[in-house]
């Protein structure tokens, strides 16, 4: 069902055997790194509020973004040893895949971190580095302020230092922990943190942000995104990168805003244009590159949870 949050019976491991032979184009990998991302909830149902993601389908196995290594290849461009990635990576130990989906990758770019290229330096970095370039409109000296919402998720980590290397005065993030905050803060670089958990986030907010509002960088919709959006100035701009608080609920893609922030919205001029990374990926090589050059130089800092 579309309301709803999934449990462990919704899911089962199962063991196979696989084909001895791989057929010509194909290679086998073995599976190193699978991501979890919020958008697979979205998958889980019959219709995903979206035409460019497909939903799972019963008792198929689970795909999404996967790193692995080529141990055996019929395709004239991987060969064994070779590491690779795709977007659509099953969720089996060994799978036999179509050479030509995927992506070849290079180790050094990312200091031999290969999970990076799930994260920092893969659709996730790419969200938050094109959505800002693309729907941020920020400029290097216009003295915006950014906030960021879900700040110490993967895109929202990132999302508010590239901000700051991209020219915003000043980052403040919205997160749901204290040693969330004081990472966001200490490690990486946001000038202040509001734990939405205590307090009252739309003083806060006005505190630490008295200019108002002019870069949204919008993760968990919701009544997170309200107090944000009422704060914002004029010709400011929303990143609408994920709605996570509203995933596990019936409503459609992007929701829609409650009629008095809508009003303040449409009065103020606030963009908030539904944002996909996917429309972008001519820009990706560039991005991808740019990405690898802060992680190198240390101006990008990344945390990684990893679960074995």
């Amino acid at each position: 069902g579309k309301n709803g949050v999934p449990v462990a019976e919704n899911f089962r491991l199962e063991q196979s055997t696989i084909a001895d032979t791989i057929q010509a184009g194909q290679v086998r990998v073995r599976t190193l790194y699978l991501s979890v991302d919020p958008y697979m909830r979205c998958r889980m149902n019959e219709d995903t509020g979206s035409d460019y993601l497909l939903p799972w389908q019963l008792s198929e196995v689970a795909d999404g973004g996967g790193v692995g290594v080529v141990e055996e290849s019929k395709h004239s461009n991987l060969v064994k040893g070779d590491f690779v990635t795709s977007f659509s990576w099953p969720w089996q130990t060994v799978a036999i895949l179509d050479g030509n989906l995927l992506q070849k990758l290079v180790p050094q770019l990312v200091n031999g971190r290969l999970s990076y290229f799930l994260g920092a330096a893969g659709i996730t970095g790419l969200t938050a580095l094109l959505g800002i370039k693309e729907k941020g409109h920020v400029a290097v000296g216009a003295n915006q302020a950014m906030v960021v919402s879900g700040a110490a998720g993967a895109c929202g980590s990132l999302a508010g230092q590239i901000g700051r290397l991209e020219g915003c005065s000043r980052v403040v993030g919205i997160a749901g922990t204290d040693e969330k905050c004081s990472i966001l803060v200490q490690e990486m670089g946001f000038d202040a943190a509001i734990n939405y958990k205590k307090g009252n986030v739309a003083e806060q907010l006005r505190e630490l942000c008295p200019g108002g509002v002019d870069v949204y960088f919008d993760n968990v919709g919701g009544d997170i995104s309200d107090t944000v959006i009422s704060q914002m100035n004029r010709n400011s701009h929303i990143i609408l990168c994920g709605q996570i608080s509203q995933y596990n609920k019936d409503v459609p893609y992007p929701p829609p805003l409650p009629p008095a922030i809508e009003k303040i919205q449409k009065e103020r001029n606030i963009t908030r244009e539904r944002f996909l990374v996917l429309n972008y990926m001519d820009k990706q090589e560039a991005s991808v590159l740019q990405l690898c050059q802060w992680i190198q130089e240390g101006k990008l800092k990344v945390r990684t949870l990893v679960v074995k």
